[in-house]
């Protein structure tokens, strides 16, 4: 049973949108995904949100670009969380996008992320179950140590080899 649904306006959204699915595969999380679009296809967007809680989803990641109304759309018929990505689009490099998802009247919240940020939805779609599920908070917290460390060996390697070195042997790995 899925525990996150993850769905974009149109199959074009699908390369952003995988960086979701990815995360969520690397915390061991069930997700399904789909396209869902708010505009060409609403009963369908009414009925998957609806009902998403009956098929045991907890959290809902939208991703459009465009208009991009479907994570508003989907969150103002559900209970559930929506995450928001706005995917960018080739006009306004996904500003439009932005801005529909960001600007949600009060009542109806999206956590939005940034543009093309489907990666982080899916993080957070596992920092939320993480907060009712010791497993997937243990796996969040590696996740976040392990990056940390990243970081910190990379300034260590740059400290002692100087930027040219760090950039010539970066290019090697």
């Amino acid at each position: 049973m899925a525990k996150v649904g993850i769905i974009m306006g149109s199959d074009s959204d699908l390369p952003v949108m995988q960086e979701a699915a990815r995360m969520l595969e690397h915390f061991g999380i069930s997700y399904e995904l789909t396209i869902v679009s708010a505009h060409r296809t609403p009963q369908r967007m009414f009925d998957y949100a609806t009902k998403a809680p009956e098929k045991g989803i907890k959290v809902i990641i939208a991703g459009a670009g465009g208009a991009a109304h479907l994570p508003g759309m989907v969150a103002s018929v559900t209970h559930l969380p929506v995450i928001g990505v706005p995917v960018k689009s080739s006009n306004l490099s996904g500003i439009d996008s932005l801005y529909s998802i960001v600007q949600m009247p009060p009542g109806v919240p999206v956590a939005t992320m940034a543009i093309n940020g489907a990666r982080n939805a899916g993080i957070m779609a596992a920092q939320i179950l993480g907060a009712q599920d010791e497993n997937i908070a243990q796996k969040v917290m590696n996740y976040k140590k392990r990056i940390n460390e990243e970081v910190l060996d990379k300034a260590t390697r740059l400290e002692k080899l100087g930027h040219e070195d760090f950039l010539n042997k970066q290019e090697n790995i």
